[in-house]
């Protein structure tokens, strides 16, 4: 770690390797929290670099649960969160709507870090019970289209720097890893990134890694579509830039979007949108997002076209059907 630490503050960089040996040395206990807290900061101070990220990557995945899901065409749907902006929870609500309309979606997710909400958070409390049996997980895919799994139960690795982490109390690469680590390593994904940086950090990571992707972030700095601005949409394809109006939707004010003050105020607003009753723009927020996660399935559709198909399902119940049987299946 002094060798490390050295080339950090000397300005340089460290390689894929260093940062795979680092991760692995950190969950065999080989560094105290003080070397831990002085790599994070120092790696914050120049900014992470696709290698320094990728090398984290790859030991979190060698030391975690791999989930063989190689049979499956399937997409995650997760933000880095860290906007600070408290919003319900829209990624995981997107991600029913994209299963009630037929793909297979294999959600990763966690507890709220800077909102109130975050994935694990409201499943629970419709009494959903995480598992890490490959089975239960298998057959929740199967008959229902959708799986979740929780990311504690998986990525071993990240509990090792938690304290330091929770104790330094700001913002580290290991906010940005998140997304990147699903234990089943998805053909596809959509990743919410809270600001333009990062949605270019996570843009080169999918070149590297060489799947299937979506990458967005909105202009006024939230890590999913907000409607609350413009949006950037990059894939393997495509960069493009759209308004709430090029996808045939007005503009949201954030307070339309905001989770609340509890996970119960977070909860309702998720099941009012699935069994439409929230306000027009509430659901259209979904619409927008579930979307963009079928664009990444399905190419060659328009963007109209893909906004038409989450429409249909969140509109004819089907995404609400597909959340009251997975939550029947995994309690």
């Amino acid at each position: 770690m002094k060798q490390y630490l050295a080339k950090l503050i000397e300005g340089a960089t460290l390689s894929r390797e260093d940062t795979h040996d680092i991760m692995l040395n950190i969950t065999h206990e080989k560094y105290n929290n003080q070397q831990i807290a002085a790599l994070l900061m120092a790696l914050q101070m120049h900014g992470a670099t696709v290698d320094e990220m990728l090398g984290f990557r790859d030991a979190l995945l060698e030391s975690g649960k791999y989930v063989d899901l190689s049979d499956y065409e399937t997409l995650d749907i997760v933000g880095t969160g860290g906007d600070g902006k408290n919003t319900f929870n829209i990624s995981t609500c997107s991600a029913f709507v994209i299963a009630g309309a037929g793909y297979k979606v294999t959600k990763h997710g966690n507890g709220g870090s800077t909102s109130v909400s975050g994935a694990s958070n409201v499943l629970m409390e419709h009494g959903v019970k995480f598992t890490d049996d490959i089975d239960r997980l298998k057959r929740s895919l199967d008959e229902v289209g959708i799986c979740y799994f929780h990311a504690p139960l998986f990525a071993y690795g990240m509990k090792f720097v938690g304290p330091t982490r929770k104790a330094l109390q700001v913002p580290t690469c290991f906010n940005l890893l998140g997304p990147l680590v699903n234990p089943c390593h998805p053909k596809y994904s959509l990743h919410g990134t809270a600001n333009q940086a990062q949605l270019r950090l996570y843009t080169n990571i999918h070149q590297r890694i060489g799947d299937n992707y979506g990458v967005l972030t909105s202009y006024d700095g939230y890590d999913e579509i907000s409607l609350t601005s413009g949006f950037k949409f990059c894939t393997n394809l495509f960069e493009k830039v759209y308004t709430p109006k090029d996808m045939g939707f007005n503009y949201v004010r954030p307070e339309e979007i905001y989770g609340g003050a509890s996970v119960q105020d977070a909860k309702q607003l998720f099941d009012n949108v699935l069994e439409c009753t929230a306000t027009q723009n509430q659901q259209n927020v979904i619409l927008a997002n579930a979307a963009c996660g079928i664009s990444v399935l399905e190419p060659n559709l328009s963007i109209e076209e893909s906004v038409s198909i989450a429409r249909e399902s969140l509109e004819s119940g089907k995404a609400l059907q597909t959340f009251k049987k997975f939550v029947e299946l995994n309690s």
